[in-house]
């Protein structure tokens, strides 16, 4: 082949498989190397110079350390005609190669057939990292894609010239997809195969419904407004909390727009999936507030240390505050990242009523007092014995129904009760730490949470266990199991 035509073929298939023509050459230097290696029964290596087109033929050796057991990846034993041991090497390295000129000779049909099956082989591998490489860039884009078949529930697609899948699981329920309709579809994830570039969609990732208000909401792709959070339950309701950096500007009423066309817009592309946008609050407790709309919220109670609130709602917004099937306190919950009780506003008072009574409870018999007394304490805001040992004398004698006596009397039980408190939970923790996986900080957790032996532990659930610390669920589900194989449950 001269070099003129050598070099238009290159260019050719540069062109049309959009690879560089650098990967042309290498792939041709590989195919006739592959063929003289099958000519010959040698080793080759075959180079083309990139100016001139000349080729140069190599008859090479891979050099071998010294020995005689060596087997190389591909199973061969050592061969004279393949391998040369690196004291024969002439300084040449271990692993590299010993090359010698040949003569490049003319392929017949055999070996023609062979250079082309190569060639073919090494463009399509050039093609597949090309395409992997350009839709990696392109991860988190909705694009339109246009659907070619389902298959097994997933749908096969189009994304303009290059096949995409969006598997069953990330296809909105019961939403009705047929060959040659054209959607959109968020880019999750791309892979390299044997068969070639696999990339996969989504229509239910929360991340989708961001990129399409961006692309809806003019003000969002600006930067004025910023989306916080969003939770989906893919095809039927979403919640999508945002905030606007210029507080002139309304956030809720740009995101949903004139008549609601913008969120409207957003709903169509995902099946009629109903969005309830929310004003994003840095004040955990309102942003929970904001997040159970349309519901409104009579009063909420923060646990910090178990990462939930109790919501309290009057009677007659309950049930649309939990949502159907609980779709509203769910969506909420993901939203917020806080753990979600909703309650009637009666139940919230009998709750409250029951824990200040076993806080009342506990208080007296920690300080040796009567019930009257606690509940005195408690009104007043002391509701333990570290607010009543490490309080000022006068905030306690500020009390009506207290005097200087009773005041030095208490703060005397109260650190009392403080040591031995102290000395027990040292106890509790030395047993609870001898548990496997059971830390100082787990063992603090759990005696706060009045968990205090092994036995106590074994009782616990998984779900028990995580509500007192975060915990991975398998960690959690070992933790008890060995609790439970300290108590002899398994004898």
């Amino acid at each position: 082949m001269e070099s003129k035509d050598l070099f238009l073929m290159v260019e050719a298939i540069s062109n049309e498989k959009n690879i560089t023509k650098e990967c042309v050459f290498e792939a041709l230097e590989e195919a006739l190397a592959a063929a003289t290696k099958k000519n010959n029964n040698i080793d080759a290596h075959v180079e083309i110079d990139r100016k001139t087109g000349e080729f140069s033929t190599f008859r090479q050796w891979m050099v071998i350390e010294d020995g005689e057991n060596f087997v190389d990846d591909d199973g061969t034993a050592f061969d004279s005609e393949l391998h040369i041991h690196a004291k024969d090497a002439n300084g040449v390295a271990v692993e590299d190669f010993v090359r010698e000129a040949i003569e490049t000779e003319a392929f017949g049909r055999i070996a023609a057939q062979i250079v082309k099956q190569v060639i073919i082989q090494k463009v399509r591998e050039a093609e597949r990292e090309v395409i992997v490489e350009d839709y990696t860039q392109r991860m988190g884009e909705v694009v339109m894609v246009t659907v070619k078949r389902i298959d097994r529930g997933n749908a096969h697609v189009d994304m303009g010239g290059v096949d995409g899948m969006i598997p069953k699981f990330d296809l909105i329920p019961n939403e009705s997809i047929r060959k040659n309709d054209r959607l959109r579809a968020y880019i999750k994830e791309v892979k390299s195969s044997p068969r070639g570039a696999q990339i996969f969609l989504s229509r239910t990732a929360p991340e989708m419904m961001i990129e399409l208000f961006e692309m809806e909401v003019p003000e969002i792709s600006e930067g004025v407004i910023e989306i916080m959070g969003v939770s989906r339950d893919p095809g039927l309701r979403a919640k999508l909390a945002v905030k606007a950096k210029d507080k002139r500007l309304d956030p809720i009423g740009s995101c949903i727009g004139m008549r609601g066309s913008r969120v409207q817009a957003v709903s169509n592309e995902l099946n009629g999936e109903r969005v309830d946008v929310i004003l994003w609050d840095e004040d955990p407790a309102q942003y929970v507030i904001n997040a159970m709309a349309p519901a409104e919220v009579s009063s909420i109670v923060v646990d910090e240390d178990k990462n939930s609130m109790d919501i309290a709602v009057e009677e007659d917004q309950l049930a649309l505050a939990i949502g159907r099937g609980g779709q509203n306190i769910k969506l909420a919950s993901r939203l917020t990242n806080w753990k979600l009780n909703v309650m009637s506003v009666s139940e919230s008072d009998n709750k409250q009523t029951e824990e200040n009574q076993k806080i009342s409870e506990k208080l007296a018999e920690q300080l040796g007092v009567d019930s009257e007394v606690a509940g005195v304490l408690i009104d007043e805001g002391f509701a333990s014995i570290d607010d009543i040992a490490d309080a000022d004398a006068a905030s306690l004698e500020a009390v009506e129904e207290f005097d200087a006596t009773m005041v030095e009397e208490l703060q005397e039980r109260a650190s009392d009760a403080q040591l031995v408190q102290a000395l027990g939970d040292a106890e509790s923790s030395e047993v609870l730490t001898s548990v496997e996986g059971v830390d100082e900080d787990l063992a603090q957790a759990l005696i706060e949470a009045e968990i205090a032996t092994v036995d106590d532990l074994a009782e616990l659930s998984i779900d028990e266990l995580l509500d007192i610390q975060r915990l991975d669920k398998e960690v959690a589900s070992a933790i008890i199991m060995t609790a439970r194989e300290n108590e002899g449950w398994f004898k």
